[in-house]
């Protein structure tokens, strides 16, 4: 059996038997991985702790079948118990991994989408922004990497220069007049200006946005990914906005 390495984030964890437990992580070369930690619910277990959602680590692992084993673990970022003790932090984590689990596929290297999530995990741990920030920029961002970037001030359709009052899903975003059909949002010009900060990184904008633009830019930023992954994502039915 072939030995590898990788950087990866935890995206979720699984109880396999009495004592191991199936890890599913995003990894930087290798994409989505799944392995067996054996002993790891265990009291000694050598690196239980290093392999809960949300931890950055180097993990070493043995290519099987159908599951690779893990056999060794070294902490890159142990954001997980900092992110677990603050509950905005925890709901808006659990968005991402879930968001990043559905985005990705397993042994397709994806590099992009790895650094997007281990960079907003670092910044919820450390409180660097606001949570519900964090989590729209990245959900934002990942959607973007992967190939439906939305558009919030040109027209989705037509390309006529913005700002522009409609937001259609189908169409990619913002929409013209002329564009427009039934059933597209009409959001607050303000809401717009922060989600397009969102995406291209402005934290200065971002931070300084009303409460009640950042309530509206995040149901919008909801439906668009949701949209697009054919399916919800649970978790952000979760997510405490402030």
């Amino acid at each position: 059996m072939a030995l590898y390495r990788d950087q990866a984030v935890v995206l979720r964890t699984h109880k396999l038997g009495e004592a191991d437990r199936i890890v599913t992580m995003l990894s930087r070369r290798h994409g989505k991985i799944r392995g067996v930690a054996k002993g790891v619910r265990r009291t000694k277990s050598r690196f239980g702790a290093r392999l809960e959602p949300f931890m950055v680590v180097d993990v070493q692992l043995y290519q099987g079948r159908s599951l690779d084993t893990v056999t060794q673990v070294e902490t890159l970022g142990a954001y997980g118990d900092t992110i677990m003790r603050d509950y905005g932090a925890y709901t808006a984590a659990s968005a991402m991994v879930e968001t990043a689990d559905q985005l990705t596929v397993e042994h397709e290297p994806n590099a992009q989408q790895f650094m997007l999530l281990a960079g907003a995990l670092r910044s919820l741990a450390v409180h660097e922004h606001d949570s519900g920030l964090v989590l729209d920029a990245y959900l934002l961002r990942a959607v973007a990497t992967a190939g439906w970037a939305p558009s919030f001030d040109e027209c989705a359709r037509c390309g006529a220069p913005g700002p522009h009052r409609g937001f259609n899903l189908a169409s990619g975003g913002a929409v013209c007049r002329d564009c427009r059909t039934p059933g597209s949002a009409a959001p607050s010009p303000a809401t717009m200006i922060l989600l397009s900060a969102l995406l291209s990184g402005d934290w200065e904008t971002a931070d300084s946005s009303d409460v009640r633009h950042r309530r509206e830019g995040a149901g919008l930023v909801a439906a668009f990914v949701q949209w697009h992954l054919e399916r919800g994502v649970r978790s952000l039915r979760l997510v405490e906005r402030t």
